[in-house]
């Protein structure tokens, strides 16, 4: 039997027609024989119209929807995408010049320097490990070879500044890139100083990445406030940094603040100003902030809690003898700690994890404030041998340690709207729960069940909880975004009046159209395939990524908006975190510049192309 002939591509005199850029995204590179998307710059193996076309319907299904064939922006898409691809070509077409390699790898080394918050100084230090390392590893020749490639690394301080420079104005633009291809954003806006007592602004972008069809949060930018930091300050500054950025005002869905007057205040705040601007804005106090607000105490609780706070201070804070004793008799009485914690209004957690740490050693402080023979000692040792204080005392610990649990699930990157206020909802109803439990078994307050034995005076407990329940209901009750909308987001299936959820959705976003959202609603819940898929995926990459735009806009946009839509400060809070530990005293005369680059750096979700960086930029060894 005679063996079949060898196929020959190149034989086949394939021909790459033009229109195939337009339709499917390709071009045929000088020299080659394989198509390249501009997409994803992935290549097919032959020259083939249904090859090309599977690639692009496969991978890219959703690229038609934003650019349509034949448009105007589709062209200047294809064009943009063609200079990327030249210029990418032109840096990789030739091998890296050995000093090339020696700048990507500084870029790398300041890049990792930013990403873990250290000093520029740091890249000489990181020198001296390489060659120590190459030294203990190596022999002979390959370890003179390796040194002398790390010795021509430039890591000095001022590489460093310089590199931190053109790596974030590189991941800025991504993220430029990214923002103007969105169809909206929201931000979220705090001020604090840092270690100089400079006022900083910093804003907070979340908003759907179409390249990755994922909801992303970065910042969008930092500025000082020279002077005063009035709503009309924060105002200017707000503007000035969209400005920057190239957002109109009018693609911003919402705002959410710390609440601080300046921010939110009717007349001059900044919110309001932004709203005389746009409208249809949205804004909402931080929800972290408001139920720790909810849980501020009052009356005898807070006289209780500040004595409290005395008396942690001074077994703590007023001797370090007194304290090393303490901590001494701790561990020879075989204490379940050994130390006392101290408070800290600014920690959102400080007062439920002082009082849980103080009521598991409490025996034993007692016992050594007995041993003290100062005046102080004896009135805090009658503090807590009055048996009424130490109900009270059990009750702020049990009930402390209810909100803690509420706080800790509130907190995190990445949260919606949707995902704060669900356990939000859900602690509304374990109020209700918790204030009959009190007047019954006290099965959620195991330590008051504990202290108080069979006595069952808990009115003080219970008018506790009524406050509780009041202040959330103020503050939740009349929330912007209702149960409607926050059922469509979880499960949409579950929604049975849709008059009542368009009604609401009307209320909350001026655009939608009510009768667009009944029709679509009722064609959503009997689409049989949708509903199975909903059960097996979650509620954000089923309204993102499942759901087709095409057959479903109105109920898309109200998703994509609320998505969207920041649930609280988090992020501008752990920015904070991040910028205390860039500028300390030790880094007091780092600028302003270069502190938002480096926290830009240490936050960002955008990585640096750093083989074209490295290509564009003038390559010197170091001396």
């Amino acid at each position: 039997m005679a063996c079949a002939k060898k196929r020959k591509v190149d034989t086949e005199n394939r021909v790459f027609k033009d229109e195939w850029t337009d339709q499917y995204m390709f071009i045929l590179p000088v020299g080659s024989l394989k198509p390249v998307c501009l997409i994803c710059c992935e290549t097919v193996a032959l020259i083939k119209s249904s090859n090309v076309k599977r690639h692009y319907e496969t991978k890219h299904s959703s690229f038609a929807q934003t650019y349509p064939q034949h448009s105007e922006v589709r062209a200047r898409k294809i064009t943009e995408l063609k200079a990327q691809y030249d210029r990418s070509t032109k840096v990789l077409s030739h091998s890296f010049t050995a000093q090339q390699r020696a700048n990507e790898c500084s870029l790398k080394v300041a890049w990792i320097l930013g990403q873990h918050k250290r000093p520029f100084t740091d890249g000489t230090f990181v020198k001296e490990c390489l060659n120590a390392v190459a030294e203990t590893l190596l022999e002979g020749k390959q370890k003179d070879e390796l040194c002398g490639k790390i010795n021509q690394i430039p890591l000095s301080a001022s590489t460093a500044t310089k590199k931190t420079e053109i790596l974030t104005e590189d991941v800025l633009g991504q993220l430029d890139a990214a923002i103007q291809s969105a169809v909206c954003i929201s931000l979220a806006i705090d001020e604090s100083t840092d270690i100089t007592d400079n006022a900083q602004l910093l804003v907070y972008v979340r908003f759907f990445h179409k390249e990755t069809k994922e909801l992303c949060e970065d910042l969008l930018g930092v500025t000082p406030l020279e002077t005063h930091t009035r709503g009309q300050d924060i105002y200017e500054a707000i503007k000035e940094i969209l400005r920057k950025r190239k957002i109109d005002l009018k693609n911003v869905v919402s705002v959410t603040t710390d609440g601080a007057p300046a921010m939110v205040g009717k007349e001059r705040g900044a919110v309001a100003r932004l709203k005389e601007d746009n409208p249809d804005l949205i804004s909402y106090h931080c929800i972290i902030h408001q139920t720790v607000l909810c849980a501020i105490l009052s009356d005898k609780f807070a006289e209780i809690m500040d004595t409290m706070m005395k008396l942690i201070n001074f077994l703590r804070v007023s001797s370090s003898h007194q304290r090393r004793l303490l901590r001494e008799f701790l561990k020879e009485v075989e204490a379940n700690a050994n130390d006392l914690l101290l408070h800290n209004n600014v920690r959102w957690l400080s007062k439920g994890n002082v009082l849980e740490r103080f009521w598991s050693i409490r025996t034993e402080v007692a016992a050594f404030l007995v041993q003290l023979k100062s005046q102080k000692a004896r009135q805090f040792s009658l503090f807590l041998q009055d048996e009424s204080t130490m109900e009270n005392i059990t009750f702020l610990v049990d009930i402390t340690s209810h909100l803690n649990e509420l706080n800790v699930k509130l907190q995190g990157k990445n949260n919606s709207i949707c995902d704060l206020m669900t356990p939000v909802r859900s602690f509304q109803r374990k109020l209700d729960l918790f204030k009959e439990d009190l007047q019954g078994e006290c099965l959620h307050f195991t330590k008051v069940k504990e202290q108080i034995q069979g006595k069952r005076d808990v009115s003080p407990f219970v008018d506790f909880i009524n406050k509780l329940i009041g202040n959330f209901s103020k503050r939740f009750d009349s929330f912007s975004l209702g149960h409607q909308i926050l059922l469509f987001i979880h499960n949409p299936f579950l929604i049975k009046d849709v008059r009542v959820f368009s009604k609401e959705v009307m209320q909350t976003f001026k655009w939608a159209h009510e009768g667009s959202l009944q029709t679509e609603m009722i064609d959503l819940q009997t689409n049989v395939a949708l509903r199975e898929h909903f059960e097996g995926t979650d509620p954000a990459n089923f309204w993102l990524q499942t759901v087709p735009e095409t057959d479903f806009p109105c109920l898309i946009k109200v998703a994509l908006h609320t998505l969207t839509m920041f649930g609280s400060t988090y992020s501008c809070e752990s920015a904070f975190s991040t910028m205390n530990i860039i500028k300390t005293k030790y880094r007091s005369r780092l600028t302003n510049e270069h502190l938002h680059m480096c926290m830009r750096m240490a936050v960002t979700q955008f990585k640096p192309r750093f083989k074209l960086l490295a290509g564009q930029s003038k390559s010197h060894f170091s001396h």
